[in-house]
This record gives C-alpha cells, structure tokens and sequence, in this order.
C-alpha cells in the first residue's frame, strides 16, 4: 500500500471524496471551483497525479471516470500527523500540545474533553 502524503490541493480533493464517493472530475470540479479559482485542466492533473501516487483509484463509467479515495480519512489524518509532529516538534507529541493549548483559546468543554481523554489513556 502506498503512504504517499497529499500536498494540499489533493487534501481538498481527497475530503470531497470522503464526504461522497465516487465523484468525476467534472463534480470535483464543481466543489472546488465554490472556494477556489482554479482551471478544470489543473483539477484534472491533480487527480491524474493523485491516481499515480496511489491516493485514489479511478474506474471508468462510460466515457468519464469516476474516483474513489484508496485511504481512511482517519489512516491519512494519522499519516499527515505523524509527520508533522516529526518534522515541526521533533516528535514530541506533548511539545505540539502545549504550542496548541498556549496558541488558542481554549473552552473550559475542550479542556474537560482533554482530559477525560487523558484518564482514559492512563487507564488503558
């Protein structure tokens, strides 16, 4: 299984695909072109390149294909993580936290949620 990581143009594409699948080019198409301004020529070579790196298989249904993403949305949230906690803080996970919590504001609901996820951790 490829473990290519999506830049972030095929990120949009791959979250379009995870809300509905299988979409054409055409409908991907349309989605992106609500937010962003891009060609249908550029929205197709992405997808072309996404197939090639494994990030999406492509069936053909008539003349057009249709595509499905290859990976979880969770596997590739995890994938795209990892690498960011290495590359950014050194893969200290408590590192990113602590630039989180102290870059946001932070609800008294997500803190609790925190750290019932925290007990829970300690538990297990």
């Amino acid at each position: 299984m490829n473990k290519k990581t999506p830049t972030a143009a095929e990120l949009d594409i791959l979250n379009i695909l995870w809300k509905k699948e299988p979409q054409s080019v055409k409908d991907i198409h349309a989605l992106i072109s609500e937010s962003k301004d891009v060609g249908y020529t550029t929205t197709l070579k992405i997808m072309q390149n996404m197939t090639a790196k494994g990030l999406v298989k492509r069936e053909k249904k008539g003349k057009s294909h249709l595509y499905f993403s290859n990976h979880a949305r969770e596997e590739t949230r995890e994938r795209l993580l990892d690498r960011f906690v290495d590359s950014a803080f050194g893969g200290s996970a408590s590192s990113l936290v602590m630039q989180l919590l102290g870059n946001r504001k932070t609800s008294k609901e997500e803190l609790d949620e925190i750290k019932q996820i925290i007990e829970q951790m300690q538990n297990d």
